[in-house]
């Protein structure tokens, strides 16, 4: 993409790994839209950026567990008169308890966060994109999708199947489909689920910069998949070998 004619939309963008990437996109000359729920948060963060960059910086408040704030943003990627090159189908969230002691109206508007608005957001940008023969999407899913670890990794499994799928079948039309499968990231993301930094050792914990750079560069080269640092790299080949009643001894990781 040229970063002179570049656009990116980035979800949950004002906090953690959404954050850093609008951060890294303005740093590259790219004009943004930023969507996130709280509008206050949106404009501090549109106002930084316009001001360290002078990129234009559009605010899209919505929720993306609300069929019609999740419209919204449909329509905005689908927008002529102002076209998305990137995606970053960045926002989301976690439940701490368990599946049987989470309520089920909390289950259900994660699965619409994490994969409903994924999703359908995606199909709204790959349109444009595979017409024009140009454009990328990057899904931020995680190393929990390659887990036994309740709901939330069957959510992120979801994602990682749809960007392997849209990432070959979209690739000879010029889209490039990336899906981002970090650990745990030192971000707000454990502290809204009142989860402690002890939850987890202090060498799987990542840095969102250092994460964000390395995801961007794997996009740039065209990989459907990219695991950062050679920790995680290691940890999601092990899965593959080791059998899942060992991988479910691991459900407590992160939950302190």
């Amino acid at each position: 993409m040229s970063a002179a004619t570049s656009r990116s939309l980035v979800t949950g963008a004002t906090a953690g790994i959404g954050h850093e990437f609008a951060r890294q996109l303005a740093a590259r000359g790219h004009d943004l839209v930023l969507v996130a729920r709280d509008e206050a948060r949106l404009d501090t963060v549109a106002a930084a950026l316009e001001g360290e960059h002078g990129v234009r910086v559009e605010v899209l408040r919505a929720d993306l567990a609300d069929r019609e704030d999740l419209r919204r943003v449909e329509e905005r990627l689908r927008d002529p008169g102002s076209p998305v090159d990137l995606l970053v189908n960045n926002a989301g969230f976690g439940l701490k308890g368990r599946f049987l002691d989470n309520d089920v109206d909390d289950e259900t508007a994660m699965l619409d966060v994490l994969v409903t608005a994924v999703m359908r957001l995606m199909h709204a940008a790959l349109g444009p994109m595979a017409e024009r023969g140009s454009g990328g999407v990057v899904n931020v899913s995680s190393v929990a999708a390659f887990l036994p670890r309740g709901s939330y990794s069957a959510a992120k499994a979801y994602v990682n199947q749809l960007g392997a799928w849209a990432a070959a079948e979209y690739a000879e039309r010029g889209v490039t489909v990336t899906t981002l499968c970090p650990g745990f990231v030192r971000t707000e993301f454990h502290e809204r689920m009142a989860v402690g930094r002890d939850s987890a050792p202090e060498a799987l914990w990542l840095d969102a910069e250092d994460l964000v750079r390395e995801a961007l560069a794997d996009h740039d080269r065209g990989k459907a998949l990219s695991i950062p640092s050679r920790r995680y790299k290691a940890i999601v080949g092990a899965t593959r070998l080791v059998p899942n009643p060992v991988l479910q001894r691991l459900q407590g990781l992160g939950r302190k």
